[in-house]
């Protein structure tokens, strides 16, 4: 009953809180000055770099008006979530918006790059692409599990070039358990030629084989055709080698091979195809390789791909804007193929800091980035967050026994090696199960029992009213007031509104309710708004 009374008055303060106060009270000058509209600057839009002018022009040739640009507020939750999955603390977010300096967002930008967080949020990203799942039906299993996380952690960890990072993983031999690229080959739903050349295909160029002519299938399906599978005496161990005496059905030891472009290869006895194959696929004259991941990144960074979907590029699917993903392409590749070379051109560039309030709503406005996309929080870096502002952590388990899966409690959630270590809140609000590589497997819609866990589940409740952060905030300040900015800063990295401040004031005062009920009430409302649940 506790809860749902609750729940009855949090409803009641979200619909006082949500929306944009259309005036502004007078502000005391000891405070900052807060804005009636906290998610909008007033500066207008102009570009900042040449991927700036290409989308400007694409907007002026398309009659499309963008929208303004985003606050400092917005922008620096913005860009820790998209580029580090993590909250800034208030602190950091109080810091940033008082900043005076007029290169504030360029510098953040470079220090979010820099961060041991950047290595575990794209560690995640990259773990669902390539499957890394101990159990069904994936089967990695655990020790493989680790060997395959640690090396792609290493790897951007160590910013290794893509190219080098595509290549380990097509060219690789050994155990599985101790080589953890190879799991590649081992993390797919079919281990025949045909679908490893599947996998290969949606992983490095965005393209879906099982479309293709079978022709062309069998062509990239021959690179692989020598790739073999052996048993060792240790449980679940597995040896992924090239091995060249190996025979197709009918007995012949090398089958041919074509490139996606249509080029016959040529192979020597001395020679692994899969060395072959990736020396054409990262060669810079290639149309797919560079194409694929800088749309990638552009759709991680900005919620569609310049070709939407991302994993889905074929000829009759074209870019919204072919310039600027040409652009992109050029850029990579006289980088050397530096991925944080790609980050900070869209992460430091007026069409990524527009607000997403939208000011044109012509269908092509969103196809051509004149507004930043609403998406929620994943659910990893969802729950991430609720533990950051409460100081309390989540359990997590998984079907195999420790020590393979034994998790610590101050464990964050994209920090988990394993598709298959869970917790009921990742189910619930649509973590992937790292079965097929698709972007679309991630499912980052608001359900109706999504929204009756956050308003009313003793989950929640538990997290706010045992809260240690919550409890330090309202021992050292002093008034409603300061407690209420504190709890803003914390949860929404920004400063409440005079509209929202009065709101609340009335709230407390209605009630007549004491300090720390009142500070639970608005910390429950604030995490159940959609201001808080989704990037923006």
């Amino acid at each position: 009953m506790q809860s749902s009374r609750r729940s009855m008055k949090v409803v009641w303060m979200l619909g006082v809180l949500t929306g944009i106060a259309a005036t502004a009270a007078p502000v005391p000058p000891a405070r900052p000055a807060i804005p009636s509209n906290p998610y909008e600057s007033q500066r207008a839009p102009t570009p900042l770099n040449e991927l700036d002018h290409l989308v400007f022009a694409q907007w002026k040739k398309l009659d499309i008006q963008p929208a303004k640009v985003c606050s400092d507020a917005v922008f620096i939750r913005r860009a820790f979530l998209d580029v580090i999955g993590t909250l800034p603390t208030g602190k950091e977010a109080k810091a940033f918006i008082q900043d005076q300096n007029p290169q504030k967002r360029e510098a953040l930008i470079d220090a979010l790059l820099k961060r041991s967080e950047f290595t575990d949020y794209w560690t995640m990203k990259w773990c669902d692409l390539l499957r890394v799942k101990a159990e069904f039906p994936i089967n990695l299993w655990p020790n493989a599990v680790q060997a395959y996380h640690h090396w792609i952690h290493a790897a951007i960890r160590d910013h290794w070039p893509y190219d080098r990072f595509a290549r380990e993983l097509l060219t690789a031999n050994g155990s599985n358990f101790r080589v953890g690229p190879v799991n590649f080959y081992r993390a797919v739903p079919s281990k025949d030629p045909p679908g490893l050349a599947k996998t290969v295909a949606l992983t490095f160029m965005g393209e879906r084989a099982e479309k293709w002519p079978a022709e062309k299938l069998a062509g990239l399906a021959g690179f692989f055709a020598q790739l073999n599978y052996k048993s060792t005496q240790e449980w679940k161990e597995e040896i992924v080698f090239y091995d060249p005496l190996k025979t197709n059905a009918q007995g012949v030891v090398t089958q041919a091979a074509v490139f996606p472009d249509g080029k016959s290869a040529e192979f020597s006895g001395d020679r692994d195809p899969r060395e072959i194959f990736a020396d054409w696929l990262i060669s810079p004259q290639n149309p797919w390789f560079a194409r694929n991941i800088v749309n990638r990144i552009w759709s991680w960074l900005l919620g569609r791909g310049i070709i939407h979907e991302p994993d889905d590029i074929r000829a009759d699917n074209p870019p919204s804007n072919p310039e600027l993903l040409t652009y992109l392409e050029k850029e990579l590749v006289a980088a050397h193929w530096d991925l944080r070379h790609i980050y900070r051109l869209i992460l430091t560039s007026r069409t990524y800091q527009l607000s997403a309030v939208p000011n044109d709503s012509k269908p092509a406005a969103e196809a051509n980035f004149a507004r930043y996309p609403l998406r929620r929080l994943e659910a990893e870096v969802l729950i991430d967050a609720l533990n950051q502002i409460t100081g309390t952590t989540e359990q997590y388990s998984s079907a195999i026994p420790e020590p393979f899966t034994f998790i610590p409690e101050d464990q964050r959630s994209v920090e988990l090696p394993d598709g298959s270590i869970s917790s009921s809140f990742l189910e619930q609000f649509g973590r992937p199960s790292r079965d097929t590589g698709l972007e679309s497997e991630r499912n980052n819609r608001i359900t109706a029992d999504q929204r009756l866990h956050l308003l009313n589940s003793s989950h929640i409740q538990r997290k706010l009213e045992q809260s240690p952060k919550i409890q330090y905030l309202l021992r050292n300040t002093t008034t409603s007031r300061e407690a209420m900015g504190g709890l803003y800063l914390m949860i929404l990295s920004r400063y409440p509104t005079e509209q929202e401040v009065q709101a609340f004031t009335d709230y407390s005062m209605a009630g007549g309710m004491k300090g720390r009920e009142t500070a639970l009430d608005l910390a429950w409302a604030l995490i159940n708004s959609t201001e808080f649940l989704y990037r923006h």
